[in-house]
């Protein structure tokens, strides 16, 4: 077991500090980043196993909305309080906060239903798109950097993770496309309970979806002056996947203006099911534009 993949199931194994008057209270690390910040699929994913841990397993989670209030400090724990909005006899909703130090970091609010019969329907999963197998992995392309952060994103991440186009690390991509397609893959067997899975696809799902706004705009991870923060995420699951086989994630950027960009993205099993969609909006400043 490496220890980005220890790090990942110790993030999401949330201590239970009991209930209050109107909320349920959860406990969890913050997984070290060479930027001092919480990496933000991190506390998404805590946020959805904490309120998964207030609702019955008969009911899984099939949306989620959360914004980003602050930045989170790698240095202290995360808690988690859990409002029990309302259950029915399909859906349950509940509202998780995330604090240090008594402040709010995200807020999220997630809904959960009991399987049944209904319409079914889902777009395809595009063609032509080369096996993970054949793709460079990201220690491949800068493991061989001296930079904390490279360092980081090539060795230290608990998911496998690999462009289908050019990535962006290093150089911006000249066709100024705002559509690209990675191949992720937790990098070790993650237990078979589906809200462990849900998760691990929550944190993933913010590792790279903002890029297909860098693309479109020409830039780089290494453009001087570059600065980005996400600010809200949103998350569907429309059918059972595991996030420890490989999964196409496909993102694109219908829009950009006031330096926020808005980015898209569907997440497909190998087999060609559509396991996820995912949107999220961003702060991406450059100087000079």
């Amino acid at each position: 077991m490496t220890d980005a993949f220890a790090s990942l199931l110790s993030a999401l194994d949330l201590t239970d500090s009991g209930a209050r008057t109107n909320e349920d209270i959860f406990v969890g690390p913050s997984e070290w980043t060479p930027q001092g910040r919480v990496f933000g699929g991190q506390v998404l994913a805590q946020s959805l196993v904490a309120a998964s841990r207030t609702i019955d397993d008969d009911r899984p989670a099939h949306s989620m909305h959360g914004y980003f209030l602050r930045p989170g400090d790698i240095t202290q724990p995360i808690t988690f309080s859990v409002d029990r909005i309302h259950d029915g006899r399909s859906f349950s909703t509940r509202r998780t906060q995330a604090y240090q130090n008594g402040l709010p970091i995200l807020s999220m609010i997630a809904s959960f239903q009991a399987p049944g019969p209904g319409v079914d329907h889902q777009v395809e999963m595009p063609a032509g798109i080369p096996d993970p197998e054949s793709l460079p992995t990201t220690a491949e392309i800068i493991g061989h950097l001296d930079h904390p952060v490279a360092r980081s994103w090539a060795f230290e991440r608990p998911f496998d993770i690999r462009h289908v186009s050019g990535p962006i690390y290093l150089q911006a991509d000249e066709t100024r496309s705002a559509q690209q397609a990675v191949w992720i893959k937790c990098i070790g067997r993650l237990p078979d309970d589906p809200v462990l899975h849900r998760a691990a696809l929550a944190y993933a799902s913010d590792y790279t979806i903002l890029e297909s706004v860098y693309r479109r705009q020409g830039l780089s991870w290494l453009t001087p002056g570059l600065k980005v923060a996400s600010l809200d995420h949103a998350m569907w699951w429309h059918r059972p996947g595991r996030a420890d086989e490989w999964i196409l994630y496909t993102q694109e950027s219908p829009s950009a203006t006031g330096g926020r960009g808005l980015a898209l993205g569907r997440m497909f099993s190998r087999s060609g099911e559509l396991l996820a969609s995912v949107a999220q909006e961003g702060m991406v400043r450059v100087p000079g534009l």
